[in-house]
């Protein structure tokens, strides 16, 4: 079956005399679409208020009764898709032209007409009814999108609100979600967010933390869309996969752990992306997951990716990761400075040297914000870490509640095994709280968390 087979609709021919509306079926009875015919104007008004499909019209000027300009002009109102062409004499060209300048026409032909040119006028006049109608149906359809797309950008609004309040920037642009579908979605993210943050008490709102300053970073780097969205996504859940790690390790320093702990902590970037590989929405954030403890030089973990290769998301998460995994060993402020004295130490190798200066001008913003003031350097250690010399800040309890240091107690080389003893017998959730020195000149003496 011919296209304008499958188009469908039909052709009206209207003349006074029988014997031309016969040559005008013999010469179009080839032709594809259906032809109907009719001997006056309200014969073929007739018609018109029975079909819906009326592609085209084609009308003798002079017949009695009602003339042809008079008929299409009822046309244009009773079948405004409908393409009227009017067969005139030259006694009545004056008449068709007006009609074509007044919109009444899509075009007249002289009688007596060419049968080739009838042919390609209809065919024409058929091909640019069906184009009209394609074009009502897209812009419908278009009419149907801007609604749903108004009424989707209405719901997103208010979710951006209330994700406001939390991070102060929102996940941007998730289509094809409902209100609820979408609150859904953002109260499972921070439920998973928050199952780490249970365990260890240490890192409560850390991942928080991340995701406020990659949300402030993508601002200043103008990463719209998806992109942000998942960096965002991926920032609030990176240390997910450490749900899989022992308690124990969790109070570890990596560059403490022995090689089968060290090969334990390695797997969790991979085991975060895991566990969210089977949710499709967060496919894109579970692969920037995977590689947020990738280092720039290509010596990081789990794929020793190396710059570029490694998601821009990433880079960025690593930055801020390590850093306000450093600043939550001191007291208050006092360690910003200090924490990002080791990120430059570690640009090129560890860190995009490129992402260093917007990350910290963020980071320093956000901590202005939310870190107390303080007068002295305070960190807190593993057990493993202390040296003699340190002086606690804070009173030490074993896990059980057992005061074993004061507050103020110098440690040496007797009270340190004690430490010791106790984080293997009946360990504490949190380290131990030690001052850092300044010496006469105003450096650091010893940087305890190299």
């Amino acid at each position: 079956m011919s296209e304008t087979s499958q188009r469908g609709g039909c052709v009206i021919f209207v003349d006074d005399e029988e014997n031309i509306l016969r040559a005008l079926q013999r010469l179009f009875g080839e032709e594809e679409f259906e032809v109907l015919t009719a001997v006056s104007g309200e014969e073929a008004k007739k018609i018109l208020a029975a079909r819906d499909d009326v592609a085209v019209l084609v009308s003798d000027q002079r017949m009695p009764g009602m003339s042809g300009v008079e008929l299409l002009a009822h046309a244009r109102q009773q079948a405004p898709l409908a393409v009227r062409i009017l067969l005139t004499g030259y006694a009545d060209i004056n008449a068709a032209m007006d009609s074509i300048n007044k919109g009444g026409i899509y075009r007249y032909i002289t009688k007596p007409w060419q049968d080739e040119e009838l042919l390609q006028t209809v065919r024409t006049a058929f091909q640019h009814y069906h184009l009209l109608k394609e074009n009502i149906r897209l812009n419908a359809l278009v009419k149907k999108q801007n609604a749903e797309l108004k009424k989707w950008s209405g719901e997103l609004e208010v979710m951006v609100q209330e994700q406001t309040e939390e991070l102060q920037h929102s996940y941007d642009h998730l289509k094809k979600l409902n209100k609820r579908q979408r609150a859904t979605f953002k109260a499972t993210i921070a439920s998973m967010a928050g199952l780490l943050e249970i365990r260890d008490q240490r890192m409560r709102s850390h991942g928080q933390n991340v995701a406020e300053i990659a949300s402030r970073v993508a601002k200043a780097m103008k990463i719209d869309g998806a992109e942000r969205e998942n960096l965002l996504v991926a920032a609030l859940l990176h240390d997910i996969g450490k749900i899989g790690m022992p308690d124990m390790m969790l109070l570890v320093d990596p560059t403490k752990m022995d090689k089968a702990e060290l090969e334990e902590y390695h797997n969790h970037p991979i085991r975060g992306q895991a566990a969210l590989d089977r949710i499709e929405d967060l496919r894109e954030a579970a692969d920037i997951i995977r590689h947020h403890h990738e280092h720039y030089d290509g010596e990081g973990f789990p794929d020793r990716l190396r710059h570029r290769k490694i998601p821009l998301a990433s880079r960025i998460i690593a930055i801020i990761d390590f850093v306000d995994k450093e600043v939550r060993r001191y007291q208050g402020d006092s360690g910003v400075p200090i924490v990002f004295k080791k990120v430059h130490e570690r640009s090129g190798h560890q860190f995009d040297p490129k992402l260093i200066k917007v990350v910290e001008e963020e980071a320093r913003a956000f901590y202005a914000k939310t870190l107390a003031k303080a007068d002295f350097s305070e960190i807190e250690l593993h057990p493993k870490d202390l040296a003699a010399g340190m002086v606690v800040t804070r009173d030490v309890f074993s896990g059980t509640g057992i005061l074993l240091l004061g507050k103020g107690t110098m440690l040496n080389e007797t009270n340190i095994p004690l430490l010791l003893r106790y984080s293997r017998l009946d360990p504490s959730k949190i380290g131990i709280f030690v001052s850092l020195k300044e010496g006469a000149d105003g450096e650091e003496r010893q940087d305890f968390t190299a």
